[in-house]
């Protein structure tokens, strides 16, 4: 469902994909080709929420603003996995966010990172750019190489063809 709050409606390019059972509300803009799964929640009625292009947000995941504090903004190629929690916080590009992580507040997730998944990223947290965190707390455990940016990026990759093959049945 996209629906407006207290008249400020989403704004979605033709080319993402948002499925019929994700909720996208209020002051949220998606960039090209992104796209919003299954029973995910976008919920711009406190603060905004800003997704870059290229980037995906998976099943079951929420983003949402802490009011009048600290807005989400989500980088290009970005990944959020199945049943995360994005909550008032910076993910720069080429990031991946692994399945069941939570980042909480005033956190800035550096340029080619990876959360591994079930980490919670505390407060007022700054990961580094291409670092892998992952724990409760979420901690650092190692540098990040060209590998894991071109794994990043494929799992990316990967959900614009599942946008393109969405869109095609929503067409039909």
């Amino acid at each position: 469902m996209i629906r407006s709050y207290q008249g400020q409606l989403p704004h979605i390019p033709a080319s993402c994909y948002i499925d019929l059972s994700a909720q996208v509300i209020g002051d949220v803009t998606l960039g090209e080709r992104s796209s919003v799964w299954m029973n995910a929640v976008l919920r711009g009625d406190v603060n905004s929420i800003r997704v870059g292009a290229n980037s995906n947000v998976q099943d079951c995941a929420v983003l949402h603003g802490q009011r009048n504090l600290y807005p989400v903004i989500v980088g290009d190629w970005v990944t959020i996995g199945h049943n995360a929690t994005v909550h008032g916080c910076v993910v720069e590009d080429a990031v991946l966010i692994g399945m069941g992580v939570t980042i909480l507040n005033n956190s800035r997730i550096g340029e080619g990172s990876i959360i591994a998944a079930g980490a919670v990223v505390p407060e007022n947290t700054i990961v580094p750019p291409r670092t892998l965190w992952a724990g409760v707390p979420a901690k650092l455990r190692r540098e990040l190489g060209d590998k894991d940016r071109t794994l990043i990026l494929e799992y990316a990759k990967n959900y614009l063809d599942y946008v393109e093959i969405y869109l095609a049945e929503t067409r039909q």
